[in-house]
């Protein structure tokens, strides 16, 4: 059976939503997408709309290469998945993808997370809830706890992951620019 390879990005973008949200986790990463492709243009996530405006936000295909990322520090994972993991979770994003003016940022969520009380509201996702979500729809990987719980710190414990690349995004796609793989690998 053919396997293949998903990514799972966490990045720090540094911006003052981020940096109050690691003043209460403590943890270097506090953003989260699911990525399907080598090349880094399947990136998707729960994030701001409009990247001067945090507070405008739902479900977005990310553009790495600009925005909020060109800064950004980064840690890569990886898994393999297989054919039917990789359709049921392109399908559910598929799903939202279609349907995407009734979602939002779960805000709320966020709120409710800091107290530890789990709360999922239809239609709504802050981003590693939604990639914990994705990654439950194709059925990888268990939590030990509800998916509006799921930190992105919590993304890095599942079984099976690799990490691929640690350090400034920026770099790692000027290398592929240039044609390279990824200049470190784990």
């Amino acid at each position: 059976m053919e396997r293949k390879k998903v990514y799972l990005l966490l990045t720090d973008t540094g911006t003052m939503f981020t940096r109050m949200i690691k003043v209460y986790t403590r943890k270097p990463y506090n953003h989260a997408s699911i990525v399907f492709d080598e090349h880094f243009n399947e990136v998707y996530s729960f994030g701001r709309k409009r990247p001067r405006n945090p507070f405008i936000g739902g479900f977005v295909n990310e553009d790495v290469r600009q925005g909020l990322f060109k800064n950004a520090r980064c840690a890569i994972y990886s898994f393999d998945a297989t054919e039917v993991q990789m359709e049921k979770m392109k399908a559910f994003i598929k799903k939202i993808e279609i349907e995407k003016h009734l979602y939002r940022y779960n805000l709320l969520g966020v709120i409710t997370f800091i107290v530890n009380k789990p709360y999922q509201r239809e239609h709504a996702f802050f981003c590693s809830e939604f990639v914990a979500q994705v990654l439950n729809e194709g059925g990888i990987g268990q939590f030990q706890k509800p998916i509006s719980l799921v930190s992105p710190n919590d993304l890095q414990s599942l079984q099976n992951l690799r990490l691929e690349f640690e350090g400034q995004l920026a770099d790692l796609l000027g290398h592929e620019a240039a044609n390279e793989v990824y200049p470190v690998i784990y």
